[in-house]
C-alpha cells in the first residue's frame, strides 16, 4: 500500500547499526521527544510509512538506509482543546472576566476519560476568543461534583492578575457544606496535604516530602440531626468554609480528617459508611459541596466585587428538608 507524498511528514534514514530492530524501537530512539507508546499508537493508525509502504505492525524489522516517513498526530490533549456544545451558566460577564455557575457532574479541565466535554470546551464554545489563553482563561478549579462559582479571565492580563490574586490569598472563595457531626462554632484547619500512598487518586493529610501546606476555615451556620441507624440520632452540621489555600480535595480531606465528613461525599465518608432506608440524607448522590461565594478585585477597574449563587436543585431541596433556612442570600458567618 503506497502513500502519497506528505509535505508535512517528519523524514529518516536508518542508520546502519539499526539493521534489524524493530520499527518502533527506532522511531524511539530518532524521536526522543515522542514516548514510545505513543509512537506505536502512529504506526497502528497508519501514519508511519516505509520505504513509501504503510507500516502497521510495530514489531516490523527495519534495514539499513531505510527511508521512514512519519506524519505526527495530535494527542489527546491537544485534540482536548476543542469546542463542544456544553451548557454554560454566566452568572456576570464584561470584557475582561466571566463568572460562571459549574454544574455537579461537569469536569473544570480535559483530562484521561474526559477529552471534549468539559467545562474547558464549553467555554471555547461559547467565547472562541479565549482559544489564546492558557487553559482557556480558568484560573482555577472545583472538583467534578462540587458545583458554584468559577472566575474565568478573558484576557491574558486579567488572568495574570487573578492568578496574583489567588496566590496573594486575597480572593475571597466561600463554600456551603453538609458535614456528620457536630461542627465547632468556628475552626481553622491547618494541615498539610499529600496524595494518599495507599490509594494515589486520593489525598491525605500528612507530612512527607511531597505534602503541600492547605488551610482552611470552617464556621457553623446551622445544626440538626436526623435518624442514624438504629434510629440514634445522627448530628448534620451546614458550615460555611473559606480557603486559604486551593489544593485539590482539600475541603474534602480537612473535613473527614477533623471528624466532618460531608454528606455524600463516595470518596472521603469517613465512618459514616451506612444510612437508614429512606433517609433524607441518601438522596444526594455527590459531596454535598457547593462554592457559594466569590470575591475578588476587578482586574481592570480594580474595583472589589463579589458573587453568591444558592445551592442547586439537589442540595437545596436537602438542606430545606433538613429544616436549615436562609439558603437564597449568602450567610454572615466570615468577615
Amino acid at each position: 500500500m503506497s502513500l502519497n507524498n506528505n509535505e508535512d511528514a517528519l523524514s529518516f534514514v536508518v542508520p546502519e547499526d539499526k539493521l534489524g530492530e524493530r520499527l518502533d524501537k527506532v522511531l524511539a530512539e530518532l524521536m526522543p521527544q515522542i514516548s514510545r507508546a505513543r509512537l506505536q499508537t502512529w504506526i497502528e493508525d497508519g501514519a508511519v510509512v516505509v520505504n513509501d509502504e504503510v507500516a502497521t505492525k510495530v514489531r516490523q524489522k527495519v534495514s539499513a538506509g531505510d527511508e521512514i516517513e512519519v506524519t505526527a498526530q495530535p494527542s489527546p490533549q491537544e485534540l482536548a482543546f476543542q469546542p463542544a456544545d456544553i451548557d454554560v451558566d454566566v452568572v456576570y460577564e464584561d470584557d475582561t472576566i466571566m463568572v460562571v455557575n459549574k454544574p455537579a457532574g461537569l469536569v473544570v479541565h480535559p483530562a484521561a476519560g474526559h477529552w471534549n466535554d468539559t467545562l474547558l470546551n464549553g467555554l471555547l464554545n461559547r467565547n472562541p476568543e479565549l482559544r489564546v489563553l492558557p487553559r482557556a482563561g480558568i484560573v482555577h478549579r472545583l472538583d467534578r461534583d462540587t458545583t458554584g462559582l468559577m472566575v474565568i479571565a478573558k484576557t491574558v492580563e486579567a488572568q495574570t492578575d487573578l492568578i496574583r490574586q489567588l496566590q496573594a490569598r486575597t480572593v475571597k472563595r466561600e463554600y456551603w457544606a453538609l458535614a456528620y457531626g457536630k461542627a465547632p462554632e468556628a475552626g481553622f484547619i491547618d494541615e498539610p496535604l499529600m496524595r494518599d500512598p495507599r490509594a494515589p487518586m486520593r489525598f491525605c493529610v500528612g507530612s512527607g516530602a511531597r505534602s503541600k501546606e492547605a488551610k482552611t476555615h470552617v464556621r457553623l451556620v446551622d445544626m440538626t440531626s436526623v435518624d442514624g441507624v438504629g434510629s440514634v440520632p445522627l448530628s448534620v452540621s451546614w458550615v460555611a468554609c473559606r480557603l486559604d489555600t486551593g489544593r485539590t480535595h482539600q475541603i474534602r480531606v480537612h473535613m473527614r480528617w477533623a471528624g466532618l465528613p460531608l454528606v455524600g461525599d463516595p470518596v472521603y465518608k469517613g465512618k459514616i459508611a451506612k444510612l437508614p432506608e429512606g433517609s433524607l440524607l441518601a438522596n444526594i448522590k455527590r459531596q454535598a459541596l457547593h462554592a457559594s461565594r466569590l470575591g475578588l478585585v476587578h482586574p481592570e477597574t480594580k474595583e472589589p466585587m463579589q458573587w453568591f449563587v444558592p445551592p442547586p436543585e439537589d442540595l437545596y431541596q436537602l438542606m430545606q428538608a433538613l429544616g436549615f433556612e436562609g439558603l437564597d442570600e449568602p450567610v454572615t458567618v466570615f468577615d
